[in-house]
């Protein structure tokens, strides 16, 4: 389980397609405080460390996850959001993020706000019912509070707030119209989504 508080910016080293796709992580963190089979969060992407060097960790990116999540993401030279797992007794600062993508969400508009950037995020209807006004959500990892939401046809829009912390340490810095992004509802609401469909049948 993770929090949605970023503590690192790493950088894609090297890719190399193996039976699944191996991937060498550039970090800050100091790789000797981590075990091998531990869990990192990378841009919301629970993966297994599998290697490491002095200032690297490599992990194995199934086809079955490569399909589900924003696929640039993992490509030489990408910059990804990291995050440690939550360790009991932990300041929980943002809200409980399995690391599990339910959709790859498209930014389809940015507007300076005061300080902040307010993004519009599209994402597949069939998600839409996890995601709620003042609800929080985790964009590429990050967690956030979700502004408005709306239901368009076959897609649901919703919109958040990235304040200049956010933006500086994170990769949402430096947003864009047309990026893709890594969205996970909230973890509460899948599940009582998931009942009420069972109910429904």
């Amino acid at each position: 389980m993770f929090t949605g508080i970023v503590t690192d910016i790493g950088t894609v080293r090297t890719a190399e397609q193996r039976g699944d796709l191996r991937l060498e992580i550039e970090t800050g963190y100091d790789t000797a405080t981590i075990d091998l089979g531990a869990s990192i969060a990378c841009s919301g992407v629970c993966l297994t460390v599998v290697d490491k060097g002095a200032d690297w960790f490599a992990v194995d990116v199934s086809g079955e996850t490569v399909s589900r999540t924003a696929t640039d993401h993992w490509r030489e030279g990408a910059k990804l959001n990291l995050e440690r797992s939550l360790r009991l007794g932990d300041e929980l600062g943002g809200h409980i993020v399995a690391g599990h993508v339910d959709s790859v969400g498209e930014v389809t508009a940015v507007h300076s706000e005061g300080d902040s950037t307010r993004i519009e995020i599209r994402v597949s209807r069939q998600i839409g019912p996890m995601i709620a006004p003042k609800g929080s959500i985790a964009l590429d990892g990050v967690s956030l509070t979700v502004n408005t939401v709306a239901d368009v046809d076959d897609s649901t829009s919703f919109t958040v707030n990235i304040i200049p912390h956010t933006g500086q340490q994170t990769t949402l810095g430096q947003i864009a119209v047309g990026r893709q992004l890594n969205v996970e509802g909230d973890v509460l609401a899948r599940y009582i989504d998931r009942m009420l469909a069972s109910r429904a049948q």
